[in-house]
C-alpha cells in the first residue's frame, strides 16, 4: 500500500510535465529503496512475531517451571515444619531420659556408698566377731579342737566331732553343749547372717550295729548337724537362722587314707553365711 502512495504522486507529475528527469529518477530510486526496506521490515516483522511466539511457548513452559517448583518448595517447608516440630519434640524427650538417667545415677552412686560403708560395717563385725571366738575358745585351738577361719565375710567354726560326740552317735557330750554354748552366745549377736551348720564324716563305712539307725554316714552326719542345731536354738539363736545341712564323707578336707586325715573329716562347721543366701535358695 505503501508503494501505491508513494507512485500516485510521482505518475501525476509525469503526466503534468511538473517535474524534470533527473527529479523521477530521484523519486524512482527513492520508491525502490522504500519498497525494499519495506519487505525487510515484513520480514523481521515475520522473525519477532514467530520468536514472540516462541517465547510465549517458553515462558509458558517456564511458568508450570516455576508453579511446580512452588508447590515442591512449599511441601517441603511442610515436611521441614513437620520434621522440626519432631525433632524438637524428640530432643525434649532426650532431655528428660537424661535428667531422669542423672536422677538414676545419683542414687545408685548413694546406694553404692551406702552398701559400701554398710560392707564395711559388717566386715568389722565379722572381724570383732573372729577375734571374740579366738579370745573364748583359746584352749580348743591350741589344742587343735577348733579352728576358726574367716574368707570374704562368711565366719567358719570348725570343730571335730570327738570333742562335740561321741563314736558313733549324734547325742552331744556334756563338754561339747559347753562349747556350742560359748559359740552360741558370740554369734547370735551378729546382725544380718543366717548360720549353717554343716556335717561332715569320713569315708569309713557304718558299722553294722548302726546301721539300722544310720544307714550310712550320710545319715549320721545329717543327724548331728541337726542336733547342733537344736542345741544352738536353745542357747538364743532364732530358729529362722538355723539350718542343717549333712555332707557325709563327700566334702573331705584332708586325705582319707590316714588315721589323722579322717579325723580332720570327721567334723561339724558353724558357718556364719549372709542372710540373702537364705532368699536365694528359697527362690531357687
Amino acid at each position: 500500500m505503501k508503494q501505491l502512495y508513494v507512485l500516485i504522486p510521482i505518475l501525476a507529475l509525469v503526466l503534468t510535465g511538473c517535474v524534470g528527469k533527473s527529479t523521477y529518477e530521484e523519486k524512482v530510486m527513492e520508491a525502490e529503496q522504500l519498497s525494499t526496506e519495506l519487505q525487510s521490515l515484513k520480514q523481521n516483522h515475520a522473525e519477532l512475531q514467530e520468536k514472540y511466539s516462541a517465547l510465549v511457548t517458553s515462558n509458558a513452559a517456564l511458568q508450570e517451571d516455576f508453579d511446580r517448583a512452588q508447590s515442591d518448595i512449599e511441601r517441603l517447608e511442610q515436611v521441614l515444619s513437620e520434621r522440626s516440630i519432631e525433632a524438637g519434640e524428640a530432643m525434649t524427650e532426650m532431655r528428660k531420659m537424661i535428667s531422669q538417667l542423672k536422677e538414676e545415677n545419683r542414687e545408685l552412686q548413694l546406694a553404692v556408698e551406702t552398701e559400701k560403708i554398710a560392707r564395711q560395717a559388717r566386715v568389722a563385725q565379722i572381724q570383732s566377731t573372729y577375734d571374740e571366738l579366738v579370745e573364748k575358745m583359746e584352749e580348743e585351738i591350741e589344742r587343735g579342737e577348733v579352728t576358726i577361719s574367716e574368707l570374704q565375710g562368711k565366719l567358719t567354726v570348725n570343730m571335730v566331732d570327738e570333742i562335740l560326740f561321741p563314736s558313733g552317735s549324734a547325742n552331744i557330750k556334756t563338754a561339747g553343749r559347753k562349747i556350742l554354748q560359748r559359740v552360741a552366745e558370740i554369734v547370735k549377736t551378729v546382725e544380718g547372717k543366717d548360720i549353717q551348720v554343716e556335717g561332715h564324716t569320713d569315708n569309713v563305712p557304718i558299722s553294722s550295729r548302726l546301721e539300722a539307725k544310720f544307714p550310712t554316714n550320710w545319715e549320721l552326719s545329717t543327724a548331728r548337724a541337726a542336733t547342733v542345731v537344736r542345741a544352738l536354738r536353745d542357747f538364743g539363736i532364732s530358729g529362722e537362722r538355723l539350718a542343717a545341712v549333712g555332707y557325709g564323707p563327700f566334702q573331705p578336707v584332708a586325705s582319707n587314707d590316714t588315721k589323722e586325715g579322717k579325723a580332720k573329716n570327721r567334723r561339724i562347721q558353724i558357718v556364719l553365711v549372709p542372710e540373702q543366701n537364705r532368699i536365694e535358695e528359697t527362690l531357687q
